[in-house]
């Protein structure tokens, strides 16, 4: 199959021919994103989708800002729209890469989101594939990349999904593409600099030391079967956590359950770092022997029922600086601790419920009462200027739990762009206990992830 065919096809396997909305395309300038961008626009075009590329400026060469202008100029020459961002401030003096990559998916998620992309195309090839396996050889904690999978910035990246088409192809094959189109590209001189894990691995690679042909698009555990059965028979527990039958959790196999496992606690915690190995371990132990009892782990607390398992926010954060008060504009769609967006229609401040529950009106602490005890802390509340009396925010503004819809996409359910859209069901249930949600006008976006 020719590479054009290839990119094609993973294409159509992933994207919808029938939607309009741009598809974004990360382009730093370098030979692999330039062919990334040519050749995602060969599909675009006979199905009339707009491209659109996204242009990141570290600041950490001298020449940043001229290969910026580049991806520009490219860009408008290969006919994509295009979009130059900047990480600015401080940069750290130790671990560099990852605050880089960090700030990059981080920055590309709020353009895509800005823009109406759900999409991301990344420029990875099979090189970066066993260049990535070399460097966790030498202890790096970068993860295998995948085709398919969610973007890794939160909550900038909620909904947004990273799509890599060229895991298949080599480097060297995609510099032929480039020659006979007569495309230039940069090469960044960072990955020749032996400071760099991946500029070391890169020089085995071109050594021979490293084989591109054992290079394989690692199937990603969030996309096996058995993981997205225990996603699906994960349920919103309709106060921003997430329950499941422990039989569900028993009748599964122990990669697949600690897959799983540790995804919901990030999700349901609103974080954003996995839980360490020990300790996921020693959770997983106690829930193979059918213990009853309650544990928390990555910043949620874990209910172990004798039929059920509920994971939650753990409120106790509120003592560790968690949970902090966020400022909401006026029809602006906020983030809260990661794990609500809330749109109110005035201007407010939403708080964690702990220690104001007593001053609650009567309708608010009767429409509490569906949530359970230990969720309530954790549960939002809007406060206003002159105002004695709190509100929970799910009757005093437009609220949506993003925890089973971050899960669902961390464990593979949603497999193609078409089903990457909200779901109604993720709309916190206590609005219906007091009338029935609408879609928010949105005029912008702020986040808070405490």
């Amino acid at each position: 199959m020719r590479l054009t065919e290839h990119v094609a096809a993973v294409l159509d396997g992933r994207l919808d021919h029938r939607s309009k909305a741009p598809i974004a395309v990360a382009l730093s300038g370098g030979g692999d994103s330039v062919a990334l961008l040519a050749l995602t626009l060969d599909w675009a075009r006979p199905r009339a989708r707009p491209v659109l590329a996204l242009s990141v400026d570290h600041g950490l060469n001298p020449d940043s800002a001229a290969w910026t202008r580049f991806a520009a100029e490219t860009a408008e020459r290969l006919g994509a729209a295009h979009r130059a961002l900047a990480w600015t401030g401080e940069k750290p003096q130790t671990g560099l890469p990852a605050a880089a990559r960090a700030a990059r998916h981080a920055l590309l998620a709020q353009a895509a989101r800005a823009e109406g992309a759900g999409v991301i195309l990344l420029g990875h090839t099979a090189d970066d594939v066993v260049e990535g396996e070399a460097m966790r050889a030498e202890g790096s904690s970068l993860g295998a990349v995948r085709e398919w999978s969610p973007s890794p910035a939160w909550p900038e990246g909620r909904e947004v999904m990273l799509l890599r088409p060229l895991l298949g192809v080599s480097r060297a094959e995609l510099r032929d593409v480039l020659r006979e189109r007569g495309l230039r590209w940069i090469e960044d001189p960072a990955n020749a600099d032996p400071r760099f894990a991946r500029a070391r691995a890169r020089q085995r690679l071109s050594e021979g030391d490293l084989t591109p042909a054992k290079a394989r698009p690692e199937i990603a555990p969030g996309r096996d079967d058995r993981v997205k059965t225990l996603a699906r028979a994960c349920a919103d527990d309709g106060a921003g956590g997430l329950a499941i039958a422990r039989t569900a959790l028993t009748d599964c196999d122990p990669e697949a359950r600690r897959v799983f496992l540790s995804a919901a606690l990030v999700c349901a915690s609103g974080g954003a770092r996995p839980p360490r190995g020990a300790r996921l371990d020693a959770l997983l132990a106690r829930l193979a022997a059918e213990d009853v009892f309650t544990a928390t782990l990555a910043g949620a607390r874990v209910e172990a029922e004798k039929a059920r398992l509920r994971i939650l926010r753990d409120a106790g954060e509120t003592a560790r600086g968690g949970l902090r008060p966020v400022t909401l504009a006026p029809g602006v769609a906020s983030v809260w601790d990661g794990r609500f967006e809330i749109v109110a229609d005035h201007a407010c401040e939403v708080r964690p419920l702990k220690g104001l529950a007593a001053r609650l009106d009567a309708a608010d602490r009767a429409a509490l009462r569906a949530v359970p005890a230990a969720a309530r802390p954790g549960v939002p509340v809007l406060v206003r200027d002159g105002q004695a009396r709190p509100v929970l925010a799910a009757r005093g503004a437009w609220v949506r739990a993003l925890a089973q819809s971050r899960l669902f996409r961390a464990c593979g359910v949603i497999a193609h762009e078409r089903e990457n859209g909200v779901s109604a069901h993720s709309v916190l249930r206590l609005v219906s206990l007091c009338s029935e949600p609408e879609t928010p006008p949105v005029a912008g976006e702020q986040r808070s992830r405490s």
